[in-house]
C-alpha cells in the first residue's frame, strides 16, 4: 500500500530516531534483500514493512483497513507546510527547519504503547530505555518476522511487578506500569479530550506526571500545542538554539500555534545538525 505524505518527504530523516537510540522491537530496522533498510512493526495485528517511496512511503503487507493506523504512526496530520512558512520568521528556527526538510515526526498510534514508552524512559537515557522495553516485547509481545507485537494491556495486568524488574525495570517503574495496565484508564477515550484534561486524567495516576502528560499530547496524539518543557533533552536544545532562554516553559508561548512541531525539530537539529 503505498501511502502519500506530501513532498518533500525523507524517509531516512523521519525514522532516524529508530535507529539512534537502539533495537527497538516493536518498531524494528531492517535491511532488505537490495540493502535499503525498511521499518517493520505490527499494523492491524500483522508485520507491516514501511519503506522509503516516491512522495511517502510503501506499507508491505497492510491493507486499506491500516491506512487510519499508518497515517497516524507516520504524522500524516501535521502541516508541515504551514510550519516551514510561520518558521520562517524565526531566524533561529528558519534554518533549522530548511536543513530539516522533509522530515515528518512519526507518532505512537497505541496510547497504552505511548504511556509505557514514556515511563521506561523516564530518568534514564533513551538508548536505556529502549533496552528495558524491547525486553518487555519479547517477553510479552508476539513476535514476527522481525519485529515483536507491543504486549496488550491485559497481558501485562496479569503480570507481576517483580516480573519486570527481572527484564530491568526499577521497582518503580514496574509498579507504575503494572498499575496502569490494571486501572481504569480509558486510554483510548483520550483523544477526544482537550489537551487540559487529558493531562489532568493522566497525571491523578501514580508514575505519570507532567513530563509523561506532555510527551502523550505531542508523540501519540500529536497535539499542535503540546511542549513537554520538563524534558531535559529539550532544555539543553532550547538553550543550545537560543542563548538567552533561561524559562523554557514560558519560551513555548513564544512558538505557537506550533508547539509541538517545533518541539521536535528542535530535539531533531540539536542531536543531527552541527552547531551554529
Amino acid at each position: 500500500m503505498h501511502v502519500l505524505l506530501g513532498h518533500p518527504y525523507d524517509f531516512g530523516l523521519s525514522t532516524e530516531r529508530f535507529r539512534t537510540f537502539g533495537n527497538d522491537r516493536a518498531n524494528a530496522w531492517h535491511a532488505g534483500p537490495d540493502g535499503a533498510g525498511g521499518l517493520h512493526r505490527f499494523v492491524g495485528g500483522r508485520e507491516v514493512r514501511i519503506e522509503a517511496a516516491p512522495g511517502g512511503v510503501e506499507a508491505v503487507g497492510a491493507t486499506a483497513a491500516d491506512l487510519p493506523e499508518l497515517r497516524h504512526l507516520l504524522g500524516a496530520a501535521f502541516d508541515l507546510d504551514a510550519f516551514a512558512a510561520w518558521a520562517a520568521g524565526d531566524e533561529t528556527l528558519a534554518p533549522v527547519v530548511a536543513a530539516l526538510e522533509g522530515f515528518r515526526p512519526m507518532l505512537v498510534p497505541d496510547p497504552w504503547e505511548a504511556l509505557v514508552t514514556s515511563i521506561t524512559a523516564q530518568q534514564v537515557s533513551l538508548r536505556s530505555a529502549t533496552a528495558i522495553r524491547s525486553r518487555l516485547i519479547e517477553a510479552y509481545g508476539a513476535p514476527g518476522e522481525h519485529a515483536h507485537a507491543f504486549p496488550a494491556r491485559d497481558r501485562i495486568a496479569g503480570a507481576r511487578p517483580d516480573d519486570l524488574v527481572a527484564l530491568g525495570f526499577s521497582g518503580r517503574k514496574a509498579e507504575y506500569v503494572v498499575e496502569l495496565a490494571r486501572s481504569e484508564l480509558d486510554d483510548a477515550g483520550l483523544a477526544s479530550l482537550a489537551d487540559d484534561e487529558v493531562k489532568e486524567r493522566l497525571v491523578a495516576l501514580r508514575g505519570l506526571g507532567e513530563w509523561t502528560a506532555d510527551w502523550f499530547l505531542a508523540r501519540h496524539l500529536g497535539r499542535p500545542h503540546a511542549w513537554p518543557a520538563g524534558d531535559l533533552a529539550l532544555v539543553k536544545a532550547v538553550r543550545a538554539a537560543y542563548a538567552e532562554i533561561q524559562d523554557v516553559r514560558a519560551f513555548g508561548e513564544r512558538l505557537h500555534p506550533f508547539q509541538n512541531l517545533a518541539a521536535q525539530y528542535l530535539l531533531a537539529g540539536h542531536r543531527l545538525l552541527p552547531p551554529a
